[in-house]
């Protein structure tokens, strides 16, 4: 008997552990096995009962908390319908809604209602998201010293768009390349992917690249996960593009900076848009496959680069095209805009109508959107014209116009805030197509899939934008704005 456990135990990994061991030992294994099998599975359905219990809790906690919040400002209760109201819209025309998983819904609400309590509602978490803000604005604003080395002072001075604006672009890419090269942004990129994985059930692909998208842009985090694009299910393809057109990439937060707009919330957009585009994508188009990549087996590619100076060379050097896009894409959109203004003038002189502008159209179109997402109905026009923008034509000229109006005092305070948590996003016609083709050109086998889900994924995006638009309406007050003021203006002081 004594050998007998030795030999089992020299044998207990090994392929002829059947061999050595007599039948009814076999027998008395397969049903232990088995036995062991249901016991796991009772035990993974009762923590999955679990864990729906528990966000269901939280999330019904924290609808309490903001119903009890808003009910004595009209404006942000209005915000709160607006949530429902953008849920409702995904779930009525959800791809597949008898197979909505409600985990990563509820989860990324969850998420989101955090993250803005945390950055809006909390004077540490405040003044900690206002800090970082001041810092990354100063850091940022080192750009200036070699725009006028080049350009000079006085054209930097100025505040020339391309020569203040533009520049901060090549800083930025010059240092995250090398974040990359020393591996500090595939870390970081990969543990809140799997913390997101974790917490919402996710996939760890749509997971790693809703990190991702918080830093670099969405033409850059498919690269990340490429050599597994071609795994990847329908749903997931859809939440990589839906989440490059809910967010931006640091990069051009720093354009948007220059232009006006305000730093801390910019930052605080850009880490609800993260969980917020795992919530509505698998509400939109919810997963009915079964995904081949694990985080046990996924790995993200080192860089390639030969060393420290020749990443940050290639960093700035990478920035070429997207400065040259930027300026291709704005002074055409501008010209046309100008041209479609002019035209719409001259037709409204015909009919006795001469405020008739695309400006105009675009108020009216989009101020019920405007509305629901808790805006003041006097200045539901000036920011359905910069949502608009946003959509229609860019997130740039829809910030530029955000300055504009901030100096003439036309957008102010919480109103300013929902304004540019809601134009927060790539999602535009131009980044359909520059989507399109970076993602076939990656993937060339799922053409169709990606052509079938594109545009769910621009539809989903923008609405992405307008939840965040809608739930920083509900949290933001007046004096949250003050207060952020203060600290910026205390900073600048300083």
């Amino acid at each position: 008997m004594a050998q007998f456990f030795i030999t089992l135990l020299r044998n207990i990994s090994s392929r002829r552990y059947s061999a050595i061991v007599p039948y009814h030992a076999t027998k008395s294994s397969k049903v232990s096995k088995e036995r062991g099998k249901t016991f796991i599975q009772v035990i993974s359905y009762g923590s999955l009962i679990g864990q729906t219990v528990i966000y269901t809790c939280v999330f019904i906690a924290i609808i309490a908390f903001l119903i009890v919040d808003t009910l004595d400002s009209k404006d942000r209760l209005m915000s709160g319908i607006g949530v429902i109201l953008l849920l409702s819209f995904g779930w009525i025309f959800s791809k597949h809604p008898d197979h909505i998983n409600w985990r990563p819904v509820l989860s990324g609400l969850i998420l989101q209602f955090l993250f803005g309590l945390i950055a809006i509602r909390w004077s540490v978490g405040r003044s900690i998201f206002q800090c970082l803000a001041n810092k990354v604005e100063t850091f940022l604003n080192y750009s200036k010293s070699g725009a006028s080395f080049i350009y000079s002072d006085k054209l930097v001075a100025d505040g020339v768009f391309a020569f203040t604006v533009l520049p901060v672009i090549f800083y930025f890419s010059f240092f995250v390349q090398i974040l990359y090269y020393l591996g500090v942004m595939q870390w970081i990129v990969l543990n809140l992917g799997r913390l997101l994985e974790k917490i919402m059930g996710t996939s760890i692909c749509e997971s790693v690249t809703c990190a991702t998208n918080i830093f670099v842009g969405m033409t850059e985090s498919p690269l990340v996960i490429k050599p597994y694009l071609n795994k990847l299910t329908t749903s997931e393809l859809h939440t990589v593009m839906c989440s490059g057109f809910a967010t931006v990439s640091g990069t051009v937060l720093a354009a948007y900076i220059n232009f006006g707009a305000n730093p801390a919330h910019l930052i605080t957009a850009s880490l609800m848009a993260a969980p917020a585009a795992l919530c509505y994508s698998k509400l939109f188009y919810p997963e009915t496959e079964r995904s081949m990549v694990t985080s046990e087996n996924i790995k993200l590619e080192k860089s390639t680069d030969f060393n420290l100076l020749d990443a940050a060379s290639k960093g700035a050097v990478a920035a070429i095209p997207l400065v040259l896009g930027i300026i291709a894409n704005i002074i055409a959109f501008v010209s046309f805009t100008k041209f479609i203004n002019a035209f719409l003038s001259w037709l409204g002189l015909l009919v006795g109508y001469k405020e008739l502008s695309f400006e105009f159209i675009l108020s009216k179109v989009f101020m019920p959107l405007s509305w629901i997402m808790g805006v003041p109905w006097d200045k539901c026009e000036d920011v359905a014209t910069l949502i608009g923008l946003k959509t229609v034509i860019n997130e740039f000229v829809a910030y530029e116009m955000l300055g504009k109006y901030k100096e003439q005092k036309r957008i102010f305070g919480r109103t300013e805030a929902i304004a540019t948590f809601a134009i927060c996003g790539f999602a535009n016609p131009a980044s359909v197509g520059i989507t399109l083709s970076v993602l076939t050109s990656l993937a060339p086998d799922r053409k169709e899939n990606i052509s079938k889900a594109i545009m769910r994924a621009f539809i989903s995006g923008n609405i992405v934008c307008f939840l965040t638009g809608s739930i920083a309406g509900m949290l933001v007050s007046d004096e949250y704005e003050q207060s952020i003021n203060a600290l910026s203006l205390n900073a600048t002081i300083d």
